[in-house]
């Protein structure tokens, strides 16, 4: 089992060079989460792998592509970058070791190495539930979804859900509807609006307390294979 010390961090942590190095391992390609994991145990800190040689790097079994992207400088331009545009977008990230990184996800077969969002990262600490469900409900499974939604964000629950069309939607909409937060998992990068329709109720969630969360880089769109991953 993979053991990585977390960190005690404030829930907004700053931006050291362990942080933006989470950032570099997670934009580099071929680099999955459990051997990002791997190699910052073994290695002592995330920092200590972008400061290796080729040598080093290979020593650490990834592939090809990814030692060279890491050796060349790629990976932290790609951090550079990506801090530039969640500094315009209002964005922020969660590192594996920050201590506002989802505890439930951190205890999943392959957490990601970090997590994108945009509001409030003290809410993944509260009671949640997730309400999910088909894009193409009847009118009586709308109206029931939020419904329930609803009655559970009032009785102390928060309301997790995709923002996908259909069941999704209608869960955030309950939880707004009592005037609670609620936390919407993307499968796009938290700057790519997915479905388009959506945009207004995106806002609502971030403007009403609640967070958008993504595994997924910025610039990131639809694709069909990365619904299933979130």
């Amino acid at each position: 089992m993979t053991t990585v010390t977390v960190s005690s961090e404030t829930p907004l942590p700053s931006l050291t060079e362990e942080r933006v190095a989470w950032l570099a391992l997670a934009l580099t390609p071929q680099l999955g989460p459990r051997r990002i994991l791997r190699a910052v145990e073994r290695c002592g800190s995330a920092a200590k792998i972008l400061d290796r040689g080729l040598t080093d790097l290979e020593a650490l079994q990834f592939p090809v592509e990814s030692v060279r992207c890491i050796a060349d400088g790629h990976a932290r331009a790609a951090a550079d970058q990506q801090l530039d545009t969640l500094a315009k977008t209002g964005g922020q990230f969660l590192t594996y070791t920050d201590r506002s990184y989802p505890e439930s996800v951190r205890e999943i077969f392959d957490p990601p190495a970090v997590l994108w969002l945009r509001g409030n990262p003290q809410l993944f600490a509260s009671p949640s539930i997730a309400v999910v469900g088909t894009r193409h409900p009847t009118p009586y499974g709308t109206g029931m979804a939020e419904m329930l939604s609803r009655d559970l964000a009032h009785r102390g629950l928060m309301i997790v859900s995709g923002m996908a069309r259909g069941v999704d939607t209608a869960a955030h909409k309950g939880a707004l509807a009592a005037k609670k937060p609620t936390i919407a998992v993307w499968g796009t990068g938290i700057d790519v609006i997915y479905p388009k329709e959506n945009k207004s109720l995106s806002e609502q969630i971030v403007g009403g307390g609640g967070a958008i969360i993504s595994e997924f880089p910025l610039g990131v769109f639809p694709a069909p294979q990365n619904f299933p991953r979130r």
